[in-house]
C-alpha cells in the first residue's frame, strides 16, 4: 500500500535533485529514504526516478506522481489543520509566505500585534520569491502567503489587503521638484536600477517602464541594495511605498512622485481553496490592513469578499 511517508521522500527528492539532501530534509537516512522510493516504485509497477552517478532526474511518469502526490499531501494537511483547529481563530501553527519586497516593511509592524493578540498562534516564516511561494503553497509547505495580485491560479484563494503605490527614487543632486509629479516618459531607463530576474517588483517596474525591458543593465537582490545604489549616484529605482520608511533614510536620496494614475501593484493574501482555515486567513487579512492603516503607511484595496 503506498504510503504518505513515500509521497513524503518522494516530494523532498524531487525539490533537492540529490538523495543525501532528501534524506537530510526528511530527517532520516539515505538507505531508507532510497528503500521507500523503491517500494513506492514497485508498488505502481513504474520507474518513477532515473539514478545516475551524482544526478536524479525523474521519468516522465515520475513527474506526474509527484505532482499528483503533492495535491496528496496538501490535502492531508488541510484535513488535520481541519481536525485540529476545532474553530478556534487563530491558534496552532502557521507557516506564513512573505515576498522579499514585502517582508521587511509590513512584517516589523504586524508580527508584535498578532502575538500580542493570538499568543496561542505559532508563526513560522519563509521569505522567498513569488513563484516559489506559490509551489509550496501549491504543495502544502505553507499555509498562506502575501505577495501581489493577482495570483492567477485557479486552486487558489485570494483577498486583496492595500495598495502599494510606486514612487521614483532619484539621488538627491537630481534638479527635479520633489513637488512636481512625473511620467513614465520622465524616467531615464538607461539608470533604471531594478531586482534581479525572479522578483514580481522587477516585472511591475518594467510593465510602467515600456520598453526598458532591454535596457535595464544592473539587479540586486534586495531593496536595500538598490537604494545604496542610488544613493551613491549609480541609477534611479521604483520604490513601493510600503518601504520608503525603512528604505529613504539617507539625505542623498530624493522621492518623487508620479502623476496618477500612479504605478504600483495590489498586495493580498492567498491560499488554498481546499483549506479549512478560511476563516484564520481572513482573520489574518484584517489584522493585517488594521494594523498597517492606523500606522498611516497604506491605502486599503477595494474590499470585496475573499475569493472563494
Amino acid at each position: 500500500m503506498i504510503t504518505l511517508r513515500q509521497l513524503r521522500y518522494l516530494t523532498s527528492l524531487q525539490a533537492h535533485r540529490h538523495f543525501g539532501r532528501a534524506a537530510d530534509a526528511c530527517a532520516v537516512t539515505q538507505p531508507a529514504l532510497s528503500m521507500q522510493i523503491r517500494e513506492l516504485e514497485r508498488e505502481l509497477g513504474v520507474e518513477l526516478v532515473e539514478r545516475r552517478p551524482g544526478e536524479v532526474s525523474f521519468t516522465d511518469i515520475g513527474a506526474e506522481v509527484v505532482r499528483r502526490a503533492e495535491h496528496v499531501l496538501a490535502s492531508t494537511r488541510d484535513l488535520m489543520d481541519f481536525a485540529s483547529h476545532g474553530g478556534r481563530l487563530l491558534t496552532g501553527r502557521l507557516q506564513f509566505g512573505v515576498i522579499p519586497s514585502l517582508a521587511p516593511y509590513v512584517l516589523p509592524q504586524i508580527l508584535p500585534v498578532l502575538q500580542r493578540k493570538h499568543p496561542e498562534l505559532r508563526v513560522e516564516l519563509r521569505e522567498t520569491q513569488t513563484k516559489g511561494l506559490l509551489e509550496e503553497l501549491n504543495s502544502g509547505a505553507l499555509d498562506v502567503v502575501m505577495l501581489a495580485l493577482p495570483v492567477g491560479e485557479p486552486d487558489l484563494a485570494s483577498m486583496p489587503l492595500f495598495e502599494d503605490t510606486f514612487l521614483l527614487a532619484v539621488p538627491a543632486t537630481d534638479n527635479r521638484a520633489a513637488d512636481v509629479p512625473i511620467g513614465a516618459r520622465d524616467i531615464d531607463q538607461r539608470r533604471l536600477i531594478l531586482l534581479e530576474e525572479g522578483h514580481c517588483l522587477r516585472d511591475q517596474a518594467l510593465a510602467y517602464c515600456t520598453g526598458a525591458r532591454g535596457d535595464v543593465r544592473l539587479g540586486a537582490t534586495s531593496l536595500a541594495t538598490v537604494m545604496q545604489m542610488v544613493a551613491n549616484g549609480y541609477g534611479i529605482t521604483l520604490l513601493p511605498s510600503v518601504a520608503v520608511d525603512v528604505e529613504v533614510r539617507d539625505e542623498r536620496v530624493k522621492i518623487l512622485r508620479f502623476a496618477d494614475p500612479a504605478p504600483g501593484r495590489t498586495v493580498g493574501l492567498a491560499w488554498r481553496r481546499t483549506s479549512p482555515r478560511k476563516s484564520d486567513f481572513v482573520a489574518l487579512g484584517n489584522l493585517i490592513t488594521e494594523t498597517l492603516g492606523a500606522a498611516g503607511s497604506i491605502r486599503l484595496a477595494e474590499r470585496p469578499p475573499a475569493n472563494q
